[in-house]
């Protein structure tokens, strides 16, 4: 049995700039507005016979949307990205062009990269993680972040 979670229509959402260091079209700074679909398969049980309350999951997915929310989204582990400085500002350079903008403003992903496809892994991990304790029979997690209507990246989590 798997449940289904809409972003769009369930409000997981986040609005954020990020870069793809060195891309020919992505690589300087840019925005989109995402949303995260996710799919949880796994067998019914407990007292109502879900596979996974759709509070839980919608409740566990937005607090990472919330974290990424109007943020400059900055992949910690880009082979790319020389940083200098992660205090008050995050300083980095990218071959010529250097970056210092307010650690406020920034989300520090442990990513190579932050695009839909690794953010998907992360956000299928991040909630596969969360759901483990609570329930041991989830097969699978599966994440879409989409960067608009149409376009986005799935990654599925499956236990192992």
């Amino acid at each position: 049995m798997k449940i289904v979670i809409n972003g769009i229509h369930a409000n997981l959402r986040f609005a954020s700039a990020h870069m793809i260091p060195c891309h020919e079209f992505c690589g300087g700074i840019h925005g989109h507005s995402y949303h995260v679909d996710v799919t949880v398969e796994g067998e019914r049980g407990g007292e109502f016979g879900f596979v996974v309350d759709f509070k839980t999951v919608k409740g566990l997915v937005r607090e990472i949307c919330k974290e990424m929310d109007h943020k400059l989204l900055i992949p910690e582990k880009s082979k790319e990205i020389d940083f200098k400085s992660i205090d008050k500002s995050v300083e980095f350079s990218i071959r010529d062009k250097e970056y210092k903008i307010p650690r406020e403003d920034c989300c520090l992903l442990p990513l190579p990269s932050t695009s839909a496809e690794a953010m998907s892994e992360y956000f299928a991990e991040r909630l596969f993680q969360a759901l483990a304790p609570e329930k041991s029979d989830i097969k699978s997690v599966e994440i879409c972040v989409n960067e608009g209507i149409g376009q986005g990246a799935c990654f599925t989590k499956i236990t192992e």
